[in-house]
């Protein structure tokens, strides 16, 4: 890995620019992104992430192509449910995955029946992560 060190960054018009002026640097920035398919368990289209492993239906793992500094990273996800009782998906980085390395994705529907969740494969979930 390179390191760059500079007192000024500016930019292309000469002008100088504010802090962080590498928006990789900027904790406001997403350090990795997913949108998936679980029923095809492919990637439509990521950053940050190297790839997804399948574990069952419902349950994915998604890794990250460089690790998280620590395991405080914040998960954030949504599915547009095809389910008419109305789809959920749990991103877990603590309780299920205590892992700088990949986070878990499990898609579970509401059965109405039971005081109990069906699980399922959705075709579009997507996931965002932040991290220092």
């Amino acid at each position: 890995m390179s390191t760059i060190k500079a007192n000024t960054l500016l930019h292309s018009d000469g002008s100088t620019t504010n802090p962080p002026a590498i928006p990789a640097l900027d904790k406001r920035m997403a350090k990795a992104w997913l949108n998936m398919d679980m029923t095809t368990a492919a990637i439509k289209d990521s950053y940050g992430i190297s790839s997804i492993t399948d574990s069952g239906t419902g349950d994915f793992f998604a890794t990250f192509s460089t690790a998280m500094p620590n395991t405080n990273y914040s998960c954030v996800g949504n599915c547009i449910g095809i389910e008419s009782t109305g789809g959920q998906i749990w991103i877990a980085n603590s309780y299920w995955v205590h892992d700088t390395s990949k986070f878990r994705i499990l898609a579970r529907v509401i059965d109405n029946n039971a005081p109990t969740f069906a699980v399922y494969d959705e075709d579009r979930i997507n996931a965002a992560v932040f991290s220092n």
